[in-house]
């Protein structure tokens, strides 16, 4: 038997009404966990050159965009693993990556001189073709209709 922790799995496998996991990677699931994917290569890659290089002219931006890159890795743990808990996390963590998608980029328009170098959420993403301010949004969407889905 192969139950996860939490989990209760009958003697013939299956699993009682209820306890089983609700995928979260069906249909545009899948390509949120693609996109999500995608911004986490981006985000470490970026902020573990950023850091080890030439932290000290930009601590500020660098920081955020590793704060980016842990946001995007659990989201998209979260959107992998499936089930009520993980898809209230993910919602959870998808509505504070937006607010920081949001202060970042209001803060880089109007005080720019606080970031000598641009950070994954600069500009709103603008970086990053403005995936970083449409991710969350479309990801809310997709858990909110995941959650009613699955109350079905």
């Amino acid at each position: 038997m192969s139950s996860t922790p939490g989990e209760v799995e009958m003697a013939d496998g299956a699993k009682p009404v209820g306890t089983q996991r609700t995928r979260l990677i069906g249909g545009p699931g899948m390509l949120l966990v693609w996109l999500y994917g995608v911004m986490v290569v981006g985000a470490v890659s970026r902020s573990a050159y950023q850091i080890s290089t030439e932290f000290d002219r930009a601590p500020l931006a660098y920081s955020l965009s590793a704060i980016a890159a842990l946001v995007y890795a659990f989201i998209t743990y979260t959107l992998v693993r499936g089930g009520e808990t993980a898809r209230k996390a993910a919602l959870a963590c998808c509505a504070a990556e937006l607010v920081g998608v949001l202060v970042v980029g209001t803060w880089t328009l109007v005080e720019p001189s606080a970031f000598p170098d641009a950070t994954v959420w600069s500009d709103f993403g603008m970086g990053y073709l403005f995936i970083p301010v449409l991710l969350p949004v479309t990801a809310v969407f997709w858990l909110r209709r995941a959650r009613t889905a699955a109350a079905v």
